[in-house]
């Protein structure tokens, strides 16, 4: 508790903002020949500030108690697909189906606040977009499996969800692995393979995860 002095009570009162826990290494102003922290690709300071755009959207709506994170693979390239970015198309609008919770009649905020309430947290392996140049199924792949020793690390320090659940297509090479390892949590696998969200046709994939997570089947 601050007990305050003469000194300090004769001063005009102010607060100490905490600073914003961004859950990154970006100490250093980046060169364009940087690695990115988030996702392991050669990064301009363009992409860097995207990320940290991205990441203080996202910081905002962490829940103190993380019952369920979702993990998925690569970060849309989309902004509005982007779930914290409050727009709500693509990956976004799949996830909140999902989990069961509407955006009708409500503001971003509202929405998001129900997202974060619920114990709900999204972020991916590679918590960047692929960057143009830097295309091909294995050269995803190989980033992917490098990421999995860092991800791991964080979920388990600083993340310490009570269950993980894999959202996307792109980690089926990643589960077994996944499992193998301490994660501080219990991992949720649709018959050992990520749920489905990114797939062409999800209702089978969403039917499975509700189940899974003890959602009501009513409120898809």
């Amino acid at each position: 508790m601050f007990r305050a002095t003469a000194r300090s009570r004769a001063s005009p009162p102010f607060a100490l903002l905490d600073p914003l826990d961004y859950d990154s290494r970006l100490h250093t102003t980046p060169t364009s020949s940087s690695l990115c922290d988030g996702c392991g690709q050669p990064a301009s300071p363009e992409h860097f500030a995207r990320r940290l755009k991205r990441l203080e959207w996202t910081t905002r709506y962490r829940p103190i108690h993380m019952t369920v994170l979702l993990l998925g693979g690569v970060s849309p390239s989309a902004e509005e697909d982007f779930l914290y970015s409050g727009t709500f198309k693509g990956e976004a609008g799949r996830v909140l189906g999902a989990v069961g919770i509407s955006v009708e009649g409500k503001s971003s905020e509202q929405v998001l606040g129900e997202f974060q309430r619920s114990g709900f947290f999204l972020t991916h392996v590679l918590e960047c977009p692929m960057e143009s140049g830097q295309t091909g199924e294995s050269l995803c792949e190989s980033l992917l499996a490098q990421r999995l020793s860092g991800v791991s690390t964080r979920i388990r320090r600083s993340l310490k969800p009570k269950r993980l659940v894999l959202i996307s297509e792109s980690l089926t090479p990643l589960a077994a692995r996944l499992s193998s390892v301490e994660l501080g949590c219990s991992l949720i696998l649709d018959s050992g393979k990520p749920f489905a969200l990114d797939s062409s046709d999800i209702s089978e994939a969403v039917l499975h995860l509700r189940q899974a997570l003890g959602l009501s089947a009513a409120a898809m």
